[in-house]
């Protein structure tokens, strides 16, 4: 009697005495006994396990939540001859080895001197010796045995047994050739099945001769156009793609199978390298304009500074030939903050996805190049992959495609990155990761295949990893002998892949010789032709490289339509709608929270005397504008209720989990969609995000808003590259508002400061010059301006420029202070009438007290910005000053209200001027307000500065500081003596 161990096994049953058993491939008969009322379960179970008929083995098993044990009778199924468990066993580890750790030593680096993961070290499971057998139990004799295949595995096809010198054979095939698939991390089974099937199944791997052909063309088209722009323009930085030349078709196999899957419209982000072969070979941008951008005489025809034609992005509408289906390309414009174009695209796709009603992504996605020194290395990567399954930010599935240099500039991958590959942070989605060997083109087309593939049938991210090589340096005019010696001495005899796969094809017959030559002669003939016609461009349109174009919004030549801005005040009906709906629980047996009961009474009786808080004179500009068909989304951290319980927009019923309300979507019959969402722990990657939702339709307000304003600072590459210069550098208009709390409440240094002088540092207005007030000086001013940056104290005024924003005839970024400990000051309110039809946002607030009735008695203007005017006004009521000192607030800091500020200064010709801001004297608003106040006033007169001295910080950490601060500069507001000597 022979008996053999089952390793591990699961009973399938339960409740009845007999049940079935699979383990080692066998299907066994099991009688379990309970005893002491232990139910049946399915669980698994070591055992030992006799093949007779009847031989009894007691086996103690503790059953979760009892405290007895079963019995077990076992013995084989008829018709299974006796094996031995073992050795099936054994063989079904070594499968899973291969599927789990194949990639480590699958032959990757085209040049053969590196490690894709950067350690040359081969797992000691993966039969690379006849003596590694020894590890699983085996031996040489066992080679030319059949085994049982586990149903993890298709590398048998039709085939459920085979010898195991050919499972080793074909799993080497599937695992350890010029293809590393990662994927058994992936905790969903069907989806690891999945995989198995596209990489084990033999055969699999197999192209048509036209689609040989096709690639083959892509790549001569890839490879002469790089030949093409090294021999015209030598000594030029082009960030060519040799080397990686397969990126090209590897780029039109994903779209041509995507399209073939339904999707009709992919926006794509890139660095640097390859832009141009890209622009030219994947979206179609006419060959003679991207030549001309290589002319130095060119003189651009747009406003701006326009930006370096590898930075330059495109929208493309054509036919894909494959499909014979219209398909929209778009390569968004991007800064050399290589990752910082990820999430704008994700923003981008989400919006077109939204706009269309595409919401599981059939019909619009996402691709993402990356290099690999900056994948690894840039933490937006990351960011951008937390985004992508959250309900709100999800493109459901976007491919990326990783140029693997294995170099970043100049520094080795072994100092540039902790991880095995530089793709490890995709693991964190569970987004399965295909390594290639870029100089097997046919490997590449199906890695691309497949990943297509997968993105349509899982609708998530999956990476492929092209492990490639730079043929020169970081740029052409770079010498990367001087750090990588051993490494470019072979790049220099390495045979280019055109060449190698060329000769294949005429190898197998696929292709003659002639055809290749012919082929590679019909290219260059476009480019010297593209060239020659290139030469006629005499001005540079910068418009022409636009990336998100939007139809019937600007005049055909780009303008705006008008350059006026219709009033933003509303109907009293309008009003009084909104502000019940407010205060209000739209939906029956909703039950809320005592707290929000409170605020909601609270907005009831605001609404009763005509009167809003901050809540909600933005619940009315968000209102109103849902009513006209604008689309509002809210993003960031906490918005639903507020970083400072203020807002609310979302109700939560405090019986039902997860029962929500949104009253902002029950205000009208056919109103526009209100989204608010709070977004993942992440500022880079959420402004980029928003950034990129904004650009798909200018008739939408998109929001941002940071859970204090002086989070932005992890945003600023976004900001500085993106919001601040992107008309200038791509002429893109942009309407995305940054909402930021800011103000100095004696908190400490952290969430003080949204430092507005970073923001006004950055505007382009002239300081030392008065522009001429003809016409609407004030929205001629907001087009030439790069952005809008305001501070508003009241409500209404905070109303005001929200709907200003979509009612001005172009766009640009908002960036607005909001305020703290002013969301619910009693002062800090505004009526009804401020918002009454007729009315409009006030750039500057003038002083309406008795000051201004005799104004040539005054004797000090205080100029200010947001919270501070509350306690300068308290401090003027204390000292009886009211008609001695006017205090003029200033809303919209940038661009600078001069027609205004002018009016007001002549009409106190007699009172001194003085700027009060509570923030330090080197931030805020001083440096920028000072010498546009002097150019009001020629230089006349001075303009003192009342506030906090210098300091590094900005704020204190100590509660008294800042007290005795503020004492200290309203006492020198209101000292009249103060600056008399």
């Amino acid at each position: 009697m022979s008996q053999f161990r089952v390793l591990a096994g699961v009973l399938k049953g339960g409740g009845s005495p007999f049940l079935r058993w699979r383990a080692g491939g066998l299907t066994w008969r099991c009688w379990a006994h309970p005893k002491r009322g232990c139910s049946s379960r399915t669980d698994p179970l070591p055992a030992v396990v006799s093949n007779s008929s009847y031989v009894e083995e007691m086996y103690l098993l503790r059953c979760p939540g009892f405290s007895s044990s079963f019995s077990l009778f076992c013995h084989p199924c008829p018709n299974v001859a006796e094996k031995v468990v073992e050795d099936h066993l054994a063989v079904h580890t070594l499968i899973r080895a291969y599927q789990i750790r194949g990639h480590h030593v699958a032959q990757l680096d085209p040049l053969g001197i590196l490690d894709a993961d950067l350690d040359s070290f081969v797992p000691s499971d993966l039969i690379t010796t006849i003596d590694k057998l020894g590890l699983y139990g085996l031996d040489e004799s066992d080679l030319d045995r059949s085994f049982q295949l586990p149903h993890t595995t298709f590398i048998g096809g039709q085939e459920t047994t085979l010898p195991l010198r050919e499972i080793i054979r074909r799993l080497e095939a599937s695992y350890c050739s010029h293809i590393g698939v990662e994927f058994m991390f992936i905790n969903n089974v069907n989806q690891c099945q999945w995989i198995r099937q596209k990489f084990e199944t033999p055969g699999i791997m197999q192209f048509t001769s036209a689609e040989k052909r096709t690639l083959l063309a892509r790549l001569i088209r890839s490879t002469r156009f790089e030949d093409f722009l090294a021999r015209k323009w030598s000594s030029e930085k082009r960030f060519g793609l040799e080397g990686c030349e397969v990126l090209i078709p590897a780029l039109k196999t994903i779209i041509d199978k995507s399209s073939a899957a339904g999707i009709d419209s992919v926006i794509m982000g890139m660095p640097h390298r390859g832009r141009l072969n890209v622009l030219a070979n994947v979206i179609r941008k006419d060959l003679d304009q991207i030549f001309c951008q290589f002319d130095p005489k060119l003189e651009a025809a747009d406003e701006g500074s326009g930006d370096v034609k590898y930075h330059l992005g495109m929208y493309h509408e054509r036919i894909n030939r494959e499909t014979d289906k219209n398909i929209t390309l778009s390569l968004v414009a991007n800064p050399s903050h290589l990752e910082a174009v990820d999430p704008v695209v994700q923003g981008k796709t989400k919006a077109e996805q939204f706009y269309r009603g595409d919401t599981q992504g059939k019909k619009v996605m996402s691709i993402l190049m990356h290099g690999d020194a900056a994948f690894a290395g840039q933490g937006v990567v990351y960011e951008t992959f937390h985004l992508s399954e959250l309900p709100s930010y999800t493109t459901n599935g976007t491919i990326h495609v990783v140029v693997n240099n294995q170099i970043g500039f100049t520094t080795d991958p072994r100092v540039a990155r902790s991880s095995p590959y530089p793709t490890d942070v995709a693991r964190v989605v569970n987004a399965p990761i295909f390594h290639v060997n870029a100089d097997d083109p046919e490997a590449v087309m199906y890695v691309c295949r497949v990943a297509a593939e997968w993105r349509a049938t899982f609708n998530k991210d999956v990476v492929i990893d092209l492990v490639c090589y730079r043929r020169f340096g970081h740029n052409e005019m770079d010498e990367p002998m001087f750090t990588q010696p051993l490494m470019y001495k072979q790049i220099h005899r390495q045979e280019h892949v055109l060449k190698k796969y060329s000769e294949k094809l005429i190898a197998e017959g696929v292709v003659t010789l002639q055809e290749f030559e012919e082929e590679v002669a019909k290219y260059d003939k476009i480019c010297e032709e593209a060239y020659t016609s290139s030469k006629d461009e005499k001005i540079l349109h910068i418009r022409h490289w636009l990336d998100s174009p939007w139809p019937d919004f600007f005049t055909a030549q780009g303008e705006p339509k008008s350059m006026s801005c219709l009033p933003t005040g509303l109907d009293e009906e309008v009003l009084q709608h909104i502000g019940q709906i407010a205060s209000s629980v739209p939906l029956e047996g909703f039950n809320i929270h005592p707290g929000v009961s409170r605020i909601l009474r609270g907005r009831a009786d605001l609404v009763k005397s005509r009167q809003m808080d901050w809540a909600l004179g933005e619940y009315i500009a968000f209102g109103s504008l849902l009513k006209d068909g604008i689309h509002v989304r809210l993003s960031g951290q906490d918005v639903e209720r507020g970083t400072f319980s203020h807002r609310h927009h979302v109700l939560h019923d405090q019986e039902v989990d997860k029962r929500i309300c949104v009253p902002m979507n029950h205000l009208w019959e056919n109103q526009a969609s209100y989204t608010v969402c709070n977004s993942s722990l992440s500022e880079y990657g959420v402004v980029g995000f928003e950034l990129g939702f904004a650009m798909a339709n200018p008739n939408a307000l998109i929001l941002w808003e940071a859970q204090f304003g002086d989070f932005h600072n992890t945003a600023q590459c976004i900001i500085d590259q993106f919001i601040s210069s992107g008309q200038a550098k791509w002429v893109r208009n942009n309407g995305i508002v940054l909402l930021l709390p800011h103000g100095m409440e004696g908190m400490g240094p952290e969430h003080s400061s949204a430092r507005p002088e970073r923001f006004l540092q950055m505007t382009k207005d002239d300081p030392d010059h008065i522009p001429e007030f003809t016409g609407d000086f004030d929205v001629q001013q907001l087009y030439e301006c790069n952005w809008i940056v305001v501070n508003c104290s009241t409500p209404a005024n905070y109303c005001h420029v929200l709907r200003r924003q979509i009612l001005l005839p172009f766009r640009k970024p908002l960036i607005i202070f909001t305020p703290k400990s002013l969301l619910r000051h009693p002062d800090a309110r505004s009526g009804f009438d401020d918002l009454a039809k007729g009315t409009k946002f006030k750039r500057l607030i003038p002083d309406e007290g008795p000051a201004s009735q005799s104004p040539g008695q005054v004797k000090r203007v205080i100029f200010c910005a947001g919270k501070v005017y509350y306690e300068l006004a308290k401090e003027r009521k204390q000292q009886n000053l009211d008609r001695d000192v006017a205090i003029i607030r200033l809303e919209q800091i940038s661009p600078f209200p001069f027609d205004l500020v002018s009016e007001e200064v002549e009409k106190y010709g007699n009172a001194e001027l003085i700027w009060c801001q509570e923030e330090h004297k080197n931030m805020g608003y001083y440096d920028y307000v000072r010498p546009r106040f002097l150019t009001v006033v020629a230089n006349k007169k001075p303009i003192w500065y009342v506030g906090r001295d210098p300091a590094a910080a900005p704020a204190t950490g100590n509660k008294s500081t800042h007290l005795n601060e503020l004492r200290k500069f309203m006492d020198t507001a209101f000292n009249m003596s103060s600056f008399q000597d």
